[in-house]
């Protein structure tokens, strides 16, 4: 009855795990009003190292009495053009005008058609279009306009700001083509003004100094017209030129007083998308949201800021800097990594046809040892690589001249040394060894990033960018994919280790706070991946003893992934809309009519992905090598799973997790090809150094020294040929197949003893 039950058992504590780290998230205090007027100042292009004390007196002194981050400008266009920015502005969602896509890498500047009929106020022609176009062309549902419709009156000055003050049908409330000699009247009529004061652009840092400070000049005239108890933004609201770039955020209000610029959408201190800037003026103007909901979540300021203000402007401009380096360097580091792990996989057929050591006198030559060495060795470093590129994210390689060189050097230092330390430890020639070290090292990497805060994944290499306003803070998708290959392998390693009615509880230990480091939204963030890591816990849980993956545990797995799924779903809905994570969104969005756009981006998404993603090599790949060669007779992948069903479960949970967390989470098949960067190199050296002791036999009982030594062979437990089953067989297969819970083996060596051979071996015939 205990052993029928175990697996429910098991299910129920994988999914209370689970929904407890989705559900404990932390709740915002209610909005209030905290200005009468607010102020919206846009200026194209600019960024904070545009931001210097003598050139920009008036920028300067409002960053330091006031709130700063990093902005990401992201529409529906790439790059953001000036125009694009001025819609997204007002829309509170990625929006883009038809046809402002730039030319050879450079944005055309704002030219719209304005209409002035009466005097006070303006009509854009074009803007009902534009709505069109946006609501049925882009995938995002954005409603133009959508700020203005939400207050009384609005003001514009510029055409970008006409631009962005637009409602829906074309109409300007107030307008004017460029700032008054008195500007404090217009300021002062309407409750939200949006300024238009031009653009930084350009290359050359004379021309762009002289830019800026231009602008400030012309800031300095809106903030002595500004109306009392008002909140003023500058915001750097588009790019100018490709590539993307990230840029200045400054709020200076009441209660905005030096601090950091935040946001639900990106999670992350100092950091804040273009698309918070609408819900955050209307939430300091006490006005309710538009009916259907801006993408973007109202903007808070927290402590936390270097008193020092140069101190506290180098963050932001050290990570632009660090995001555009990042740009140039990840397609070129995933595509290398791509064309080592195939020509690996192609390297290693041969030895696996080879590997197979005979017993009698006749048969293949088998390959030298020193290859096979330096072939493991090169498979321990490809299975390192991703996790040695997010450790060469401490060091700042992207202010040296070279960013590419610096960020290669570094890695291939660390890749050494992490390869060294796998080599050199203890086991490292048992059949287990390289991969549980290699496991532990890489779940110790990516587990201590997420849990500090996961600094070395923004705008890192193997992490996410905040350019591209996917994600912010947690877990991103290559990390996601090595860490659920890497924390079940661990558990799978660790639970081989301990006798066999306790390897679903060490598989659901380690695997559940592994769910907790994913899901929390404290740490990884990221409740689809939770979900997915769930299943594969369950299935990893299940069949980890032995025996097959039946319907009835494939039903428990699945029946886990639902549950979690549907507690955090009934949790999220229970949230205040501006609350709730992507899941309650998606179901709130079910319940109004309008879930087919999320299905659409998603389907969008995946596909770009799919196509452009040089983990869809590696995941394709990993399959190949693994379906025609690893499980194949002579791959020796069966004979692993046989002799170590722990392994087998861990391979098996993790295929699951990552191939529900790439379908679920839009990111098509770059969750399996990290996961498979990891997984399938070490799954190749295992195969390896089975097939090597495939020949071993256990000494009979009379030829056996009188200590029960084996002079150095594989250490049995009194059975001979086939090894002992520990009561029944393994895996599945029949009794002989192999041994089990650390017994001596006819087909590989003992989990935890030396990997040498044995000094007697049955001869043929």
């Amino acid at each position: 009855m205990l052993r029928r039950i175990t697996p429910i058992l098991l299910t129920l504590v994988v999914v209370a795990l689970a929904v407890t780290a989705l559900a404990a998230r932390p709740q915002s205090p209610p909005a209030r009003q905290s200005a009468d007027y607010v102020v919206l100042v846009g200026v194209a292009g600019l960024r904070w190292d545009d931001v210097d004390a003598q050139r920009t007196p008036t920028l300067w002194r409002l960053a330091r009495e006031g709130s700063i981050g990093s902005l990401s400008v992201r529409s529906a266009h790439r790059p953001t053009c000036p125009v694009d920015g001025w819609l997204t502005l007002g829309a509170g969602s990625f929006a883009a005008w038809p046809g402002s896509r730039g030319v050879d890498g450079q944005c055309p500047p704002v030219d719209v058609t304005l209409e002035q009929p009466d005097g006070i106020g303006a009509n854009l022609p074009e803007q009902e279009s534009v709505a069109l176009h946006n609501q049925e062309r882009l995938p995002w549902g954005t409603v133009p306009g959508a700020l203005s419709e939400s207050v009384r009156c609005s003001v514009a000055v510029g055409p970008g700001a006409a631009v962005a003050a637009a409602r829906p049908f074309g109409r300007v409330d107030r307008y004017a083509p460029t700032l008054p000699a008195e500007p404090a009247g217009l300021l002062g009529s309407c409750v939200l003004s949006i300024v238009d004061l031009g653009a930084v652009e350009g290359a050359d840092p004379a021309v762009r100094a002289a830019a800026a400070a231009a602008v400030d000049a012309q800031l300095a005239r809106v903030l002595d017209a500004r109306p009392p108890r008002s909140l003023v933004i500058v915001a750097g609201v588009s790019d100018t030129e490709r590539p993307s770039r990230l840029h200045v955020a400054v709020a200076h209000g009441p209660g905005w007083e030096e601090g950091w610029l935040t946001s639900p959408s990106t999670g992350r201190r100092g950091y804040l998308q273009l698309i918070d800037l609408a819900p955050t003026a209307l939430v300091a103007l006490g006005r309710p949201m538009p009916d259907r909901a801006f993408l973007g979540r109202p903007t808070e300021s927290v402590g936390g800021r270097p008193a020092d203000l140069s101190a506290a402007i180098a963050e932001p401009a050290d990570a632009d800097r660090e995001a555009a380096a990042q740009r140039e360097v990840a397609g070129g580091f995933f595509v290398l990594l791509a064309v080592v792990q195939v020509a690996l996989a192609v390297a290693v057929l041969p030895l696996l046809r080879r590997a197979r050591r005979h017993a009698g006198p006749y048969g293949p030559k088998p390959v030298p040892r020193p290859m096979v060495a330096t072939v493991e060795v090169l498979l321990i470093a490809a299975a390192l690589a991703i996790p040695a590129a997010l450790l060469a994210e401490a060091a700042p390689w992207w202010r040296f001249a070279h960013p590419a060189a610096s960020f290669a050097g570094l890695t291939a230092v660390l890749l050494a040394a992490t390869t060294l330390l796998v080599r050199l430890a203890p086991g490292y020639r048992t059949t287990l060894g390289p991969l549980g070290a290699v496991a532990g090292l890489t779940t110790l990497a990516v587990g201590l990033d997420v849990v500090t805060g996961a600094r070395l994944q923004l705008n890192g290499v193997v992490g996410y960018s905040a350019l591209e306003g996917g994600r912010y803070a947690g877990l991103g998708t290559v990390g996601l994919g090595v860490f659920v290959a890497a924390a079940l392998l661990t558990a799978g390693w660790l639970a081989q280790r301990v006798r066999r009615g306790w390897r679903p509880i060490v598989m659901v230990v380690v695997g559940g706070a592994a769910v907790v480091v994913v899901g929390s939204p404290y740490l990884g963030a990221d409740s689809i991946g939770a979900i997915a890591l769930t299943a594969g816990v369950s299935v990893a849980a299940a069949i980890s003893a032995g025996g097959w993956l039946t319907l009835t545990r494939l039903a428990w797995a699945t029946m886990a992934g639902l549950a979690v799924t549907v507690g955090f779903a009934v949790v999220d809905l229970g949230r205040a809309p501006a609350e709730r994570g992507s899941l309650g969104r998606f179901l709130a969005a079910l319940g109004d009519g309008t879930a087919g756009l999320t299905v659409q981006r998603s389907g969008a998404a995946s596909f770009e992905t799919l196509v452009n993603s040089p983990l869809t090599v590696l995941a394709l790949a990993g399959a190949l090598l693994v379906w025609f060669a690893l499980l194949q007779p002579w791959g020796g992948l069966m004979r692993l799973f046989g002799i170590y069903p722990a392994i087998r479960a861990a391979m098996t949970g993790t295929a699951v997790a990552a191939v529900i967390g790439g379908l679920l989470g839009a990111a098509a098949l770059d969750v399996v090809g990290a996961a498979a960067a990891v997984v399938v190199p070490m799954a190749a050296l295992s195969a390896l150094r089975v097939l090597d002791h495939s020949a071993d036999r256990t000494r009979p009982a009379a030829d056996r020294p009188a200590d029960g030594s084996t002079d150095g062979g594989p250490t049995g437990s009194g059975s001979t040929g086939s090894g002992p089953t520990d009561g029944g067989p393994i895996g599945g297969g029949p009794t002989g197949s192999g041994p089990t819970d650390g017994g001596s083996t006819a087909g590989g060596p003992t989990d935890g003893g030396p990997d040498t051979r044995s000094s007697a071996e049955v001869a043929s015939g």
